[in-house]
């Protein structure tokens, strides 16, 4: 059995939708009927539907000729690269990972040692995963210090923050735009909190990273689509979601003017920069997508996944 994705009602043989991956009742099969997002494209003279991460829509059995098509690789709903559709959050999650994983493992065969505070200090080490002041044009640290964090506690709490909020987020925008939004908020939310910290301590020695950034962003979008969506936080108390998006950017600004108000180690500018840029994009899309009505999650004292909330690290880094 399965749920209509609009109505919640139970199909034993549901329709799925080939143009965006939904799961529908008789009632709602039609594009129409469930604001399909390929509706969005229906004057498109190159294809009627643009769904997930399918370039080449097939129109009245032709192909549309794109570099897929060319190369033979099978972006649709039953291709391999199909598994990526609705399923983006869950991949980053799975980047964030592997990269702190292999945060360890570098830091182990450059320096011999397990311990953080040895390793991040290695200026190899850095190249590949902080993005620093000192190296701002290593262009790949761009999005490599995305997926890397400073410690266990701060993966943690970025991955309950992105598991919870981001599968919503890529539900109403789908996995395209996620993927687009998560990896360009996370780089500019760092690249700002690289330029604050040149500007307070010129020459001095830091970096940043950490997906926080992008974690802002999604809570930013949220907040748009619906601000009254309800955050049980430690899964008992509901506070609207504007309420912990409104006190996260209140910290994040008392954060930059006096970084002692906020708690040391926080890169406060690349969390307000990270939720300027989801807010912005929330407005921009709110008037074409279905909201939520509620979210069970936990958050913490310190903002929304736990103390301290989604930080992003930075100081030794």
């Amino acid at each position: 059995m399965s749920k209509c994705d609009v109505c919640g009602k139970e199909e034993s043989m549901p329709y799925h939708c080939r143009h965006c991956g939904g799961t529908y009742c008789a009632e709602h099969r039609l594009p129409e009927a469930h604001d399909c997002p390929g509706l969005e494209n229906w004057g498109d003279s190159e294809a009627v539907f643009d769904s997930g991460f399918d370039e080449t829509v097939e129109t009245g059995g032709s192909s549309s000729g794109g570099v897929t098509d060319r190369f033979s690789v099978d972006t649709s709903t039953g291709g391999w690269l199909g598994y990526f559709r609705n399923n983006m959050t869950f991949v980053f999650l799975g980047l964030m990972w592997v990269t702190f994983l292999l945060q360890y493992i570098v830091g182990f065969l450059l320096t011999g040692s397990l311990n953080p505070l040895v390793f991040s200090v290695d200026p190899t080490w850095r190249a590949i995963f902080v993005l620093s002041a000192e190296h701002p044009e290593y262009v790949w640290t761009w999005v490599t210090s995305v997926f890397s964090h400073g410690g266990f506690g701060h993966i943690a709490v970025n991955s309950i923050v992105i598991y919870f909020f981001g599968q919503l987020v890529e539900d109403y925008i789908g996995s395209k735009k996620f993927a687009a939004l998560f990896v360009v908020s996370g780089a500019l939310a760092g690249l700002g909190q690289i330029a604050i910290q040149m500007i307070q301590n010129p020459g001095g020695f830091g970096g940043v990273l950490g997906a926080s950034g992008a974690g802002l962003a999604i809570m930013g979008v949220l907040t748009i689509l619906n601000p009254s969506l309800r955050v049980y936080i430690y899964f008992i108390l509901p506070v609207p979601l504007w309420v912990v998006t409104g006190f996260y950017a209140l910290i994040s600004v008392l954060g930059i003017v006096g970084p002692s108000l906020a708690g040391g180690n926080v890169a406060n500018a690349a969390h307000l920069i990270g939720l300027a840029i989801g807010l912005a994009y929330g407005y921009r899309v709110k008037d074409r997508i279905r909201i939520p009505n509620q979210l069970q999650f936990g958050t913490g004292p310190g903002g929304p996944g736990g103390p301290g909330g989604p930080g992003r690290g930075r100081g030794p880094f």
